[in-house]
């Protein structure tokens, strides 16, 4: 029994041993004070740093502006807006509060200047059109938080390294992007659209919070040595402050957190249930709203519907569903299109299959003039070889189809223009043969012949 206990014992040792070698972060690990003087540097928005902070947010403007995502990831790769977030949770991890003072000042700077960059550039740009990629940046989903939150982490566990050359700090800057939802809300201030500018603000902030949180718990897996006060009472203050601050920004980032998935939750769970229950043959759903409850409104999806006219009998059996599919507390609101919108659909394919054969008809109507226009099927080729065979004397010709016009422009006829050379130049060739050979060879009755002779 001793014996089957020892050998379990050293299998869990050596198990917990691999574990962890394989997941360690004390590879490769740098100094604690290098790594605060790294992050402290990159904190800092002065000259180069402040200068490529306002390049980057034009650049990412722009993409916004003309719907490019390649400009948009461009522009994140060269924005260094991660230093003072970073900053701030490397200072909740060491309590170092003149870090986060700095780290907190220049996080204000930088939104400013990237806000007031962006809606200058939106003031004076000529469009203004809502792109998909601004309307993408206005409302954060939980799918953003955990990318925030795992963004974060590996971007803090990359500056913690010695060897600082990976890409995981340029791969974080694109999948967190931060620098777009700033550019957005400037957007928003320039064409005075509130909901563009608290939605992309609101993205930013949520972005910003679960990466410094993400930051702070790399540091303290890191086991940093704190900052620690010769004046006993001063370092209680500034403890209370930080903890302050970290409670002030964990919790409603918690809570707005896990809203975020709850929101994502019922979504989910009202596209299953609409697609499944309402999956009927001749009636379809042509549009779906969906709003999550707040306080002691329930949560609401809103369908309209088009086709055969549903039973308000099926609508009530649906109803019943929704405790099937996780929507007990949802209300189900069902509009189905009348009489005249269902013609005026019809109309609407009508329309679009007469637009269909007016532009067959403009095709088919190209094709002919294109046939009509072409010289010959077996190409200039087949009928200079068998001209030199046909026309003695012949050495070069060239052909040209053209449209004759009279005083008015208005076309008369097809002809045939041929320009060709004698072999020897003293001896002629039999025009006559040679324009009706022509004439039958291409099928066109109208045909002029030049000569053309070389000058000496």
């Amino acid at each position: 029994m001793q014996k089957h206990s020892s050998r379990r014992d050293r299998m869990k040792g050596l198990f917990s041993r691999f574990l962890r070698n394989r997941f360690s972060l004390e590879e490769d690990k740098a100094p604690r004070d290098e790594v605060a003087a790294s992050i402290s540097k990159g904190v800092e928005f002065r000259g180069v740093n402040l200068w490529i902070l306002i390049f980057a947010t034009m650049t990412a403007s722009l993409g916004l502006n003309v719907n490019s995502p390649a400009v948009i990831i461009g522009a994140m790769l060269i924005s260094p807006i991660m230093g003072p977030i970073i900053g701030a949770g490397l200072a909740l991890g060491i309590n170092d509060f003149d870090l986060l003072k700095k780290s907190l000042r220049n996080f204000a700077l930088m939104m400013t200047v990237a806000m007031v960059a962006s809606t200058l550039y939106f003031l004076i740009s000529p469009l203004s059109a809502n792109s998909s990629e601004l309307l993408a940046r206005t409302t954060p989903t939980a799918y953003d938080v955990l990318i925030a939150l795992f963004g974060g982490m590996a971007g803090m566990v990359a500056q913690s390294r010695r060897d600082k050359s990976s890409t995981v700090i340029p791969g974080v800057a694109i999948a967190t992007a931060l620098i777009p939802p700033l550019c957005t809300a400037g957007f928003g201030i320039a064409t005075w659209q509130l909901r563009f500018f608290i939605g992309a603000l609101y993205l930013f902030l949520i972005n910003s919070v679960f990466i410094a949180m993400a930051s702070y718990i790399i540091v303290r897996l890191l086991k940093y040595q704190q900052v620690v006060l010769v004046d006993k009472a001063r370092q209680r203050r500034r403890n209370a402050v930080m903890a302050a601050i970290m409670l002030v920004v964990f919790i409603p980032s918690v809570i707005i957190g896990l809203r975020m998935v709850h929101i994502s939750l019922f979504e989910a769970k009202a596209d299953r249930f609409v697609s499944q229950v309402f999956n009927f043959p001749q009636t379809r759903v042509i549009e779906k709203t969906t709003s999550f409850g707040r306080g002691k409104e329930p949560s609401r999806i809103e369908l309209l519907l088009v086709g055969e006219t549903l039973d308000e009998s099926v609508i009530e059996n649906a109803r019943t569903q929704l405790d099937n599919y996780g929507l007990e507390s949802s209300e189900l609101v069902v509009r189905q299109a009348g009489s005249s919108d269902r013609v005026d659909i019809i109309s609407l394919q009508h329309s679009y299959a007469e637009l269909i054969a007016e532009k067959n008809r403009r095709i088919d109507r190209m094709s002919a003039q294109l046939e009509h226009y072409r010289l010959y099927d077996t190409g200039i080729e087949g009928i200079s070889r068998e001209a030199g065979v046909v026309i003695p004397n012949l050495g070069s010709m060239s052909l040209t189809k053209g449209v004759s016009f009279d005083s008015r422009g208005a076309a008369l006829d097809t002809l045939l223009i041929c320009v060709f050379s004698p072999a020897d130049p003293s001896l002629d060739v039999d025009r006559e043969t040679f324009t009706e050979w022509l004439r039958i060879r291409t099928g066109i009755d109208k045909v002029k012949l030049f000569v053309e002779t070389e000058s000496r």
